[in-house]
């Protein structure tokens, strides 16, 4: 089965219900063999209901569909829907808000919103390969800011500098490979360090700004920091990489997603992380991408709203 390389070829290809769940077989099961979820019975004893699109175990006498163990499951949206939103979401590059995506689908709004965090969950890195090279570590901080806040609501929450009160996000690039980023509750050396530590190679070179909370890395890596109140660049001594990611990712935040909650923040980071590590491919190949990370992955509304 070819892949769609483009959105009117995706939608006209998965509109046939049958095509989306051989695609969704393929992806669950690479080897050919259908498993029972209930008994773990595979091979000829699974079955295909054909008037009903689903999957019948001959031996515990279960019927399943294609979505068990993947985000879709228990959706009442058929993987007609499903396939297009998760193409529109995976390579948006904005990002796609939950408005438009239920104007394109023709769905409500809250369940659009609930489908893009599913899909963002099968966005996240499953790698444990760490960065070698030249890595480049920073933070930025997200958040309203305070000239377009009303002014009980700049009083109330800003008491200090410009970060105080906003969201920080700290992450570590790989200079022309990928990038690891994730959200962190303050700029203390045992927030920032452990993210430099647990992520890049020991022995690779390290560039960061002259926040002190980076110092003491040398003793792992060749550790080299640009003050921006002098400089940004020195040869080849600075964080402008990532400095490019920060701004792909409120340019996300600030122009799609408009306002994004705390506790949400990290899954939008994950988004934007995915589209940056894999920048190099085409809509299809992205596309791919994600589908293999359905598999194995499941989050409820209850989940989602902290019920």
């Amino acid at each position: 089965m070819d892949t769609p390389k483009t959105l009117i070829e995706a939608v006209r290809f998965f509109s046939d219900i049958d095509r989306c769940n051989e695609y969704m077989e393929r992806v669950k099961w690479p080897d050919g063999k259908i498993v029972c979820p209930k008994c773990g019975a595979c091979g000829d004893r699974i079955g295909k209901i054909k008037t009903r699109k689903m999957l019948r175990c001959k031996d515990c006498r279960k019927q399943f569909s294609y979505k068990v163990g993947t985000i879709f499951e228990d959706s009442p949206l058929g993987l007609d829907k499903w396939f297009v939103a998760v193409w529109c979401i995976t390579n948006a590059k904005n990002g796609i808000s939950s408005y438009e995506l239920h104007r394109a689908l023709g769905v409500t709004q809250k369940s659009a919103w609930f489908m893009l965090h599913r899909v963002r969950l099968a966005m996240q890195e499953g790698s444990f390969t760490k960065l070698t090279g030249t890595v480049e570590s920073d933070e930025t901080f997200v958040g309203g800011k305070a000239k377009n806040m009303h002014a009980s609501k700049r009083a109330e929450r800003i008491k200090g500098r410009g970060p105080i009160g906003k969201a920080i996000v700290h992450g570590v690039l790989e200079r022309g490979g990928r990038i690891i980023a994730g959200v962190v509750k303050d700029q203390k050396r045992v927030s920032l360090q452990p993210g430099v530590r647990d992520n890049v190679e020991s022995g690779s070179t390290v560039y960061t700004d002259a926040l002190k909370s980076y110092e003491g890395l040398d003793d792992e890596f060749t550790h080299e920091m640009i003050d921006h109140a002098k400089e940004y660049v020195r040869g080849d001594i600075h964080t402008n990489g990532i400095e490019n990611f920060w701004s792909l990712l409120k340019r996300c935040i600030n122009g799609t997603y408009i306002s994004v909650m705390p506790w949400h923040l990290k899954s939008y980071v994950d988004e934007q992380v995915f589209r940056f590590n894999e920048r190099k491919g085409d809509d299809g190949e992205r596309f791919d991408e994600v589908m293999t990370r359905t598999v194995g992955r499941r989050l409820t509304y209850a989940e989602l709203r902290g019920v």
